[in-house]
């Protein structure tokens, strides 16, 4: 799921290996969002767990390490 300041909010086709950062180019920013806060929410093991997005450094090529791929039932918030 993509929600927040996002322009196609909602359910994501999640493709096998999908990245947060491809997930995000198919959602696309409102005017509004808040790129230095974005983040994944995950369940893992029933506890709610948040995942920063570093995303200026991943367009930049940075910190690809962070470009985390997706699970089912993550929800990516754009503030």
């Amino acid at each position: 799921y993509a929600m927040g300041e996002v322009l196609h909010p909602g359910t994501i086709n999640l493709l096998p290996n999908m990245t947060v950062l491809q997930a995000l180019a198919s959602c696309g920013f409102t005017q509004f969002a808040n790129t230095k806060g974005i983040y994944v929410l995950r369940n893992d093991n029933g506890a709610q767990k948040k995942i920063p997005v570093p995303y200026k450094k991943l367009i930049k090529g940075g910190a690809m390490d962070q470009n985390i791929v997706l699970k089912p039932g993550d929800t990516i918030v754009v503030p």
